[in-house]
């Protein structure tokens, strides 16, 4: 029987080798699918195999490499799509954001940061040049 699980990582988790070392223990264990980065910072993978493979996988998730700091893992389950091999994939294209596990609900979507503003209460136009006293 193969089970099939999507998960969605936040925290640091990118700059890591949170990646790599995923398809490394997914290759040892037997586990099928795909990981890859965000471009908010989060990483998001699929696992699919045995179920304690995948299990086994999911648990590391959850924790990650040693100098990764995961603070949030968001698990779904899917079909099993006959994924033959592990493999890291290109980070998610801008139009993609939203990963499998924000379209299925478990993980909440964060909407764009708005621009900063200037401290001084004016416009970004009003910011003097670098290196020159404002008025």
């Amino acid at each position: 029987m193969l089970i099939r699980r999507n998960v969605h990582v936040r925290g640091l988790v990118q700059g890591v080798y949170y990646r790599d070392t995923c398809c490394q223990l997914a290759r040892e264990a037997g586990v099928n699918g795909w990981v890859r980065n965000l471009h908010n910072g989060d990483v998001e993978a699929v696992f699919e195999g045995s179920p304690d493979g995948v299990q086994r996988l999911v648990g590391w998730a959850a924790e990650g490499p040693g100098a990764a700091e995961v603070t949030e893992c968001a698990v779904t389950t899917g079909h099993p799509e006959g994924d033959r091999d592990f493999r890291v994939l290109d980070t998610a294209p801008t139009a993609e954001r939203a990963s499998l596990a924000q379209r299925t609900g478990a993980v909440r979507t964060y909407g764009s940061v708005p621009a900063p503003r200037p401290r001084h209460g004016g416009s970004a136009d009003d910011v003097p040049p670098r290196g020159r006293a404002g008025p």
